[in-house]
């Protein structure tokens, strides 16, 4: 059952779970479901990418998820939720995460095995598809993994990068549900990052979480300590996301290490604020997790820091305990695979019936998802 509901308390708790819908997804149908089921099963956020109408998707969704909340005690997921956190993400410069695949069809020899087509995690490679009226990559689907790039025989598989523009920044944090900021970074990148957070401090006082993500390198505990010197002092909560392999939690059991890795890393540091693991999570990470020790349990008291009062979350440094604790995870692909065969049928649909077709519309549908959104969300709001 999914009863610790409050996403700051959750952070706080060490239970805190986010949805990472892609930085560059804009299939605004898988958005929208996704985001419907794992706000029923209880998760704290939900990331998705800066773009308009991917936001609205997203706060489409979570009005109905809370709508359905009372439907969803009925059917023994536990208390009424509360709404999750809506996060966008933001980049100041090239990542992984911002990025298409991008090659002309025209080009493959007729004989090509599509070893592409069969990789894709996003289903976002497509030949003569009647749906899309296009033989190549789905834009809005592909969310920039990069895996059919070393498969293709012919090397005519590309990427196009994409930055986050200062100017931009502001209506979107202004955007009605915003709740939270997301900057991916990487070591060496200061003046970058300085350009993009001042286009938005401004606003950072209507945020309730800012979230930092970067993944290892040399000197890379200086360099989150040089970001915080710059942010510092902030009116929320601050997350380190430890980005430990991009995108490849679906891959195999194996990648959750190199995000438990890189979280240790990060909490001996003891930066002030939360850390939180993503870059290969999946299944397996809680586990993992409550082997080493790293997930406070749920019996555990969790004291105030230092000026803070009852009742009000600060992004003060964790208590200490011995060991330190990871406040949360993210699941990008990983949840996206665990959701998967609903959301192709909810494809299969519109492609047969020529309409869109919502997940709430499909009661049998919309709760198989919730379920098995809750088998992962569970994991950490069940902690022993």
């Amino acid at each position: 059952m999914t009863d610790l509901l409050d996403p700051l308390r959750s952070l706080k708790q060490s239970h805190w779970f986010k949805l990472i819908c892609g930085a560059s997804m804009q299939h605004l149908s898988s958005v929208r479901s996704l985001t419907l089921a794992y706000a029923l099963a209880g998760a704290d956020c939900i990331d998705v990418a800066a773009d308009p109408a991917v936001i609205a998707a997203a706060q489409e969704a979570i009005a109905v998820a809370t709508n359905l909340s009372s439907e969803r005690a009925r059917r023994g997921f536990g208390k009424n939720i509360q709404s999750p956190l809506l996060m966008v993400s933001l980049n100041d410069g090239e990542d992984p995460h911002f990025r298409k695949a991008e090659f002309n069809s025209t080009e493959c020899p007729t004989d090509c095995s599509r070893p592409c087509e069969r990789i894709c995690p996003a289903q976002a490679i497509v030949f003569n598809s009647i749906k899309y009226d296009l033989s190549g990559v789905v834009a809005q689907k592909c969310y920039g993994c990069g895996r059919c790039i070393p498969v293709c025989p012919y090397g005519i598989i590309y990427t196009k990068s994409y930055v986050s523009t200062p100017g931009a920044i502001a209506p979107l944090i202004l955007s009605n549900g915003v709740d939270a900021v997301e900057i991916h970074t990487n070591v060496g990148r200061l003046a970058e990052f300085q350009r993009l957070w001042q286009a938005i401090s401004p606003w950072v006082e209507r945020l309730a979480v800012v979230a930092i993500s970067c993944p290892d390198g040399d000197g890379i505990i200086e360099y989150l300590h040089a970001l915080h010197d710059l942010i510092a002092p902030l009116p929320c909560a601050l997350i380190w996301q430890t980005d430990g392999r991009p995108m490849s939690g679906d891959i195999g059991d194996g990648t959750t290490l190199a995000a438990v890795k890189l979280g240790q890393k990060v909490l001996a540091a003891q930066l002030p604020g939360y850390v939180q693991l993503a870059g290969g999570t999946n299944g397996y990470t809680v586990a993992k997790l409550k082997a080493m020790g790293l997930l406070r349990k749920a019996e555990e008291p969790v004291s105030r820091g230092a000026g803070e009062k009852e009742g009000i979350l600060s992004s003060a440094p964790l208590p200490p305990h011995p060991p330190a604790s990871i406040s949360g995870v993210a699941y990008g692909s990983y949840a996206r695979l665990l959701l998967s065969p609903i959301l192709e049928q909810l494809e299969a649909m519109e492609v047969n019936q020529l309409v869109n077709v919502r997940l709430e519309d499909e009661t049998e549908l919309l709760w198989q998802a919730v379920k098995l959104a809750d088998s992962l969300v569970s994991q950490l709001k069940s902690q022993q």
